[in-house]
């Protein structure tokens, strides 16, 4: 089991996000305001419907547990005192998209793709919906620290609405994803058969996530090698 759990984390490690040119602007300060606002709009479709990814995922799963976990997962989501979603509406305001736009946006082809890959692996095996999760929690927590401090640094962003967002998921991610990686470990041991799907479904997430990133330099012509 644990060299396939290596070999899952390195998937992750391989395509994170953090490598990706975008987010690697954003750390040095090269985005411009609308560019941040543009990645607000589209990035909110995902943002949005995630919870319902993780209901998908609970609705299919026929372990008591592993339930529990995203139960869990989807109260923290949107049961808060702010949801998630409203969260990113006021990072998206800071950043100059207003809720009107942000809600109207129209989506990109690449950022349907994401989600509709996202709602795919959820309403498959449960535990290909788990592991997909874990793609994207996983890296959250190394994500938002990195936001943090460009939005404070680069871009002279320090307000609770500009960095609230990034803040909840710095600290949220870290329980979810080790409660996820407890869930896909266990069934790993219980299925070693398992692993090549587990790795799979991990593969499809994070190349969904880094495509929706390519949508955005994609349309504001940043210069991404997308």
């Amino acid at each position: 089991m644990n060299d396939a759990w290596s070999r899952l984390e390195s998937v992750i490690a391989e395509k994170s996000l953090l490598k990706h040119p975008f987010y690697r602007a954003w750390t040095d300060g090269t985005l411009s305001r609308e560019d941040l606002a543009h990645y607000a709009r589209q990035y909110y479709a995902q943002e949005t419907r995630f919870p319902r990814f993780v209901s998908a995922v609970h609705s299919n799963c026929p372990d008591a547990a592993a339930r529990k976990v995203l139960v869990a997962n989807l109260a923290d989501e949107e049961s808060g005192a702010v949801s998630h979603p409203e969260l990113w509406l006021r990072f998206a305001s800071s950043v100059g998209a207003d809720r009107a736009s942000v809600l109207g946006a129209e989506a990109h082809a690449k950022t349907d793709e994401c989600v509709d890959a996202f709602d795919r692996l959820s309403r498959g095996d449960w535990r290909s919906g788990m592991a997909a999760l874990y793609a994207y929690e996983a890296q959250q927590p190394a994500v938002a620290k990195t936001k943090i401090e460009g939005l404070k640094s680069r871009y002279g962003l320090d307000s609770q609405d500009a960095l609230g967002f990034f803040e909840t998921h710095e600290s949220a991610d870290e329980w979810h994803s080790r409660a996820e990686r407890e869930v896909l470990q266990a069934e790993l041991r219980r299925d070693p058969a398992l692993a090549p799907v587990l790795e799979a479904a991990v593969s499809a997430a994070c190349d969904a996530l880094n495509a929706l990133l390519d949508g955005v330099c994609e349309a504001r012509g940043i210069a991404c090698a997308c």
